[in-house]
């Protein structure tokens, strides 16, 4: 099992989750196509800091649990969990993230400040 970040955190992008993860398995896909795909208002191009959203890598994540209550838009559930409408993303955070190269991954990741 792995958690899952879902649509609410486009366009938000609150980063609470980021501060709790003990193993920063967070990733910042900033792609404007999730933004238009669901409807979230975005004036900007790949890359802006606002585009896309966060995600979590399923061979990181150790499912502790603690991102989902830190969440303050509940875009956080566990892959079990997610909601019928919004399981696509158990899809999209997988994908995002199992893809890339370890450079990749090194230049995305998300961490606590």
């Amino acid at each position: 099992m792995t958690y899952v970040v879902t649509k609410p955190c486009i366009g938000t992008k609150d980063r609470s989750c980021v501060e709790v993860c003990p193993v920063d398995c967070f990733y910042d896909i900033r792609k404007k196509k999730y933004n238009e795909k669901y409807g979230v208002a975005f004036d900007g191009d790949d890359d802006d800091e606002t585009a896309g959203l966060l995600v979590i890598h399923p061979d990181e994540c150790i499912n502790c649990g603690a991102c989902e209550t830190e969440c303050p838009v509940e875009a956080i559930y566990e892959d079990s969990a997610v909601p019928d409408d919004e399981q696509e993303f158990v899809a999209i955070n997988e994908e995002e993230t199992t893809a890339l190269g370890e450079d990749q991954l090194d230049e995305l990741r998300c961490t606590a400040k």
